[in-house]
C-alpha cells in the first residue's frame, strides 16, 4: 500500500427491504406494548382512586382541589354530655384502691368497733 490510494471496497450486499424495516416493526412492537400495560396500569390507578374516594365520601371527608374537606356529623349536647358521663361513671365503678380508706367517706364514727357496736370509756 502506498500513501494516498485506497483499497477499493466490496459493494454491500443487497438486503431485502423487510430486512431493513425489520428494527422499525420491532420498536413499534415494543412501544406498543408498553403503551397497552400503561394503560391498564391507569385504568386500574382510576378505579382504584375512585373507590377510595367514594368510601371516604361515606365517612364525610370530601376531597376537592382546594383540599380537604372532613364534615362533621352534627352531635346534640344532651347525647355528648350522657355520653360523657356514661364513662365517667363507668370509669368510677370499675376502678378500685386495694387498701386506700379516705379520710372523708367510708369512716367509723369515732369510738365505734368493726362490729358496729360504740366501745365504754377506759379510765
Amino acid at each position: 500500500m502506498t500513501w494516498g490510494k485506497s483499497v477499493p471496497k466490496a459493494p454491500p450486499p443487497s438486503t431485502s427491504a423487510f430486512m431493513r424495516l425489520l428494527p422499525l416493526f420491532i420498536l413499534f412492537v415494543i412501544i406498543g406494548i408498553g403503551a397497552f400495560v400503561g394503560y391498564h396500569i391507569y385504568l386500574s390507578v382510576q378505579k382504584i382512586s375512585s373507590a377510595a374516594s367514594e368510601k371516604m365520601q361515606s365517612k364525610n371527608v370530601v376531597f376537592s382541589k382546594d383540599g380537604v374537606k372532613v364534615g362533621v356529623k352534627h352531635l346534640r349536647n344532651e347525647s355528648y354530655v350522657d355520653a360523657t358521663q356514661g364513662f365517667l361513671v363507668k370509669a368510677w365503678n370499675l376502678s378500685t384502691w386495694p387498701a386506700y380508706k379516705s379520710k372523708l367517706w367510708n369512716q367509723q364514727p369515732a369510738g365505734a368497733s368493726a362490729g358496729g357496736k360504740v366501745e365504754s370509756r377506759k379510765p
